[in-house]
């Protein structure tokens, strides 16, 4: 909803535990962060992520990350830095928040113009009231002020700007040898012992782990779309107030030379009529190509309708007759004619359609909402109150924390971009749980049966542990061999004598960055040689059949590094400066946040943290 969102880095929270309650997650001078304030913000900012990776986050990967400390020290920042606009005093007119939402493209209908209808459906669906909305504008549009005081003025200093321009641009070539299972050698097959052995010793990598059975009803404009019939009587209705947008205007090349009377313009056109060119009559009049041109447009983008009719009534190469305008008395000349393609209604009917049905679907949600929310009231499960409500149920038989089945493979049937895993291993059998939000609408779910996490039996996943055994020996040989060439190179021995004697294939690579993608190279062999200084010899590992680095190893040497000058005027230049500056300036609103955190005062309730991430369930 337009939050600002400011990249603070990483600071400090003082941890404190002292008159909370139930409620109250954090305290920010005489400000308070509820925990349900936070959890709201934690879970958009995990389906938003979601989206990005393609599938859902799981609270523990969420965590890992350190997503809940990120969305944390956010919060507890803005709040801060609210605290600090109150202190000293500023303000925003009512006009100014005004123009800020009816600006905001998110209130805005097809034509561009500001919607009060959508504007409220928008408020509702995200749980906010117009009074509500327009204070946090108020509070973002002071943040910025703040923000923008604090950090005027700062630029990186050249010598950054070298430093950084070396890291990113940077560039190195190698020569390398490849070692892979052929070079191994013969591995044989692990006795039942040595299997046994192994296994024992990595347990914990084949556990089978806690699997959930999940069902969920998705509400969004998008799906009820789908159930929607739109007649060809509703999409013609909007195709023709749309037609312009739909077909392609008759472009033309046009050219004015504009007067400041009738009579000039006139005395012009009857030198054109006894030969003059147009071109020459500019000349006379001092003006240029630039001048005159106008450039390939359509009729609709030329201000002024006289011109624009008078442009197109003509024929290619011919000139008007002197046209009384807005500006001016004009001659215009019309050059190239690129004909307009006119719109077929077959062709963006589906598209019509589609729109008209989420528009449609925008206003249903609400209701459809509140009447699964009385039935979850009533105690109905989801599948019952989705039978009730003709509404679609999904029920997924079994997911771990990861996303995947019990097969390994992630689990079908969960739209893109919705995170039901996470909520549903942060609750329990038997919860009603809070409706997720996704796509401008709600997604409920309940969590049918729990499958505890256990130790497999060697027997369930014997040939896992075989492949993972044999691609440990596998690795091991080749990082001997690996080892022993590099060994060799450094006492003086030639790389391409000691490639044939082993009989190894000498590479060359073209020039890369330290962040480049090289064909045949593993990722591993490029960070490597960034680490090596230019003439000596390396070696790196790739990946195995379980991404244990057993499927090969890379021997190279640095044969060249080059770094090229810094130009200050150059595009990529710029655009690393701003990159600069923006961290310059992260840092500087980072520093006065902490600042002020101290001065104000922070105290945070790291158990509501807990509860609010699911830390507090898995930690059960």
């Amino acid at each position: 909803m337009g939050v600002l969102i400011v990249s603070f880095g990483i600071w400090g929270i003082a941890d404190m535990f002292k008159g909370f309650g139930q409620s109250t997650l954090a305290k920010i001078g005489h400000t308070e962060i509820s925990t349900e304030q936070f959890r709201q913000v934690y879970t958009d900012r995990l389906q938003q992520i979601g989206r990005q990776f393609g599938r859902p986050l799981t609270s523990d990967q969420a965590r890992a990350f350190g997503l809940d400390r990120q969305v944390l020290q956010q919060m507890v920042a803005e709040a801060a830095l609210d605290e600090d606009a109150r202190r000293l005093g500023l303000g925003q007119s009512e006009e100014a928040v005004k123009k800020m939402i009816l600006d905001d493209p998110n209130f805005k209908n097809p034509n561009g113009a500001f919607d009060p209808v959508r504007f409220t459906q928008t408020l509702r669906q995200y749980g906010f009231t117009e009074q509500r909305y327009v204070a946090e504008q108020r509070r973002v549009s002071l943040r910025r002020q703040i923000a923008n005081t604090v950090s005027a003025g700062l630029e990186p200093p050249k010598v950054m700007l070298e430093a950084a321009n070396r890291f990113a641009n940077e560039q190195r070539t190698i020569e390398y040898v490849k070692l892979d299972a052929a070079q191994a050698g013969t591995i044989d097959p692990p006795s039942p012992e040595a299997l046994a052995s192994y296994f024992d010793d990595h347990k914990t990598q084949f556990r089978a782990p806690e699997y959930r059975k999940i069902s969920f009803v998705v509400v969004t404009p998008d799906e009820i779309a789908k159930w929607s019939n739109i007649s060809d009587e509703d999409a013609k209705k909007v195709f023709e107030q749309r037609r312009d947008k739909f077909g392609t205007p008759e472009r033309r090349e046009i050219s004015q030379i504009v007067f400041p009377s009738a009579e000039e313009a006139q005395a012009a056109r009857t030198k054109i009529d006894a030969g003059t060119s147009f071109d020459e009559l500019a000349k006379e009049r001092g003006l240029t190509a630039g001048d005159v041109n106008l450039g390939m447009v359509a009729k609709s983008d030329i201000i002024d309708p006289t011109v624009a009719n008078a442009a197109f009534s003509l024929k290619p190469d011919e000139v008007s007759q002197p046209a009384q305008g807005k500006f001016g008395v004009a001659l215009v000349k019309v050059g190239k004619i690129e004909p307009g393609v006119e719109p077929n209604y077959e062709a963006v009917a589906p598209a019509i359609k589609r729109d008209i049905a989420v528009e449609r679907a925008r206003q249903a949600v609400q209701g459809l909402h509140d009447k699964m929310e009385d039935e979850r009231g009533g105690g109905a499960s989801v599948i019952d109150a989705a039978k009730k409500l003709g509404l679609t149920a999904v029920t997924i038989e079994a997911v771990d924390r990861s996303g995947r089945s019990p097969d390994g493979k992630p689990v079908a049937g969960i739209p893109t971009g919705l995170d039901v895993v996470s909520p549903a291993f942060a609750s329990d059998v038997g919860v009603d749980n809070d409706p997720l939000q996704l796509g401008g609408g709600y997604v409920w779910f309940d969590v049918l049966s729990i499958t505890p996490t256990r130790e497999r039996n060697i027997d369930e996943v014997k040939d896992q542990v075989e492949t993972r055994w044999r691609d440990e020996q596998i690795a091991s040989r080749l990082k001997t061999k690996a080892t022993d060439l590099v060994q060799k190179m450094d006492q003086g021995g030639k790389f391409a004598d000691e490639a044939a004697a082993s009989g190894l294939k000498l590479e060359t690579s073209a020039p890369f960055k330290r962040d480049a993608k090289v064909a045949g190279v593993p990722d591993t062999a490029v960070e490597a040689a960034f680490r090596t200084p230019k003439d000596a010899a390396g070696q790196a590992q790739g990946l195995g059949s379980q991404g244990l680095g057993g499927g090969e190893a890379i021997v190279f040497r640095v044969t060249d590094v080059t770094v090229p000058p810094l130009d200050l005027a150059s595009e990529d230049t710029k655009k690393l400066k701003e990159t600069l500056q923006r961290g310059l300036t992260d840092e500087q609103i980072a520093q006065y946040v902490t600042k002020l955190e101290s001065e104000i005062g922070t105290t945070v309730n790291e158990s509501a943290v807990a509860v609010a991430t699911g830390a507090a369930s898995s930690n059960n």
